[in-house]
C-alpha cells in the first residue's frame, strides 16, 4: 500500500520489483568466483620469490590474469592494490578456502531443491525431507566428511 493514499501497488510494478531481485546476480557470481580463483592461484601456484626477482609473475600479474577470465568487464587498474587489503585470504582464516563461499551457496541451493522436488505444499513429504536433513547435515556435524554427509 502507498503510505499516503493506501492504494495498492499496481501489479505491473510489483512484478518489476520482483524481477529485480536477481538483477546483477551473474556479476556477483563472477566476482565471487574471481576472488576464489585468485585465492587458489596465490596459495597454490604463485612463486613470490620468482616474482620478486623478475623471474616469474608478480602478484599483480596473477590478479590481472584471473580478472581477465572472471571479471573482464572490471579489470583492475595498474594502480590497483586491492590484494594488499584482501584480508580474507591472507589473515581471515580462508587461505586457499575462499571458494567455500560459492560452494556453500551451491550446497544450500541443492538442499533446498530437495524440498522443492517433493513439493513445498506437500507437508508430509516436506517433513520427511526435513527429518533426513536434520539426521544427516545437521546431526552428523564434523564427525563425517561433509561431502559424504551431503551425498546422503
Amino acid at each position: 500500500k502507498h503510505w499516503e493514499t493506501g492504494e495498492p501497488l499496481p501489479e505491473e510494478k510489483f512484478q518489476k520489483l520482483c524481477e529485480q531481485k536477481v538483477f546483477n546476480a551473474g556479476m556477483m557470481a563472477c566476482r565471487q568466483l574471481y576472488f576464489g580463483q585468485m585465492d587458489m592461484e596465490l596459495h597454490c601456484n604463485f612463486d613470490p620469490e620468482a616474482g620478486e626477482k623478475g623471474e616469474g609473475k608478480t602478484i599483480f600479474d596473477i590478479q590481472r590474469e584471473v580478472a581477465s577470465k572472471y571479471v573482464p568487464h572490471a579489470m583492475p587498474l595498474d594502480e590497483d592494490r586491492f590484494l594488499c587489503a584482501f584480508g580474507h585470504i591472507f589473515a581471515g582464516g580462508y587461505s586457499a578456502g575462499y571458494y567455500s563461499y560459492k560452494w556453500a551457496e551451491v550446497m544450500s541451493a541443492d538442499a533446498f531443491a530437495a524440498f522443492e522436488e517433493v513439493g513445498l505444499d506437500n507437508e508430509e513429504e516436506v517433513r520427511k525431507v526435513g527429518k533426513k536433513f536434520r539426521d544427516t547435515v545437521l546431526s552428523l556435524g564434523g564427525g563425517v566428511p561433509q561431502m559424504e554427509v551431503f551425498k546422503e
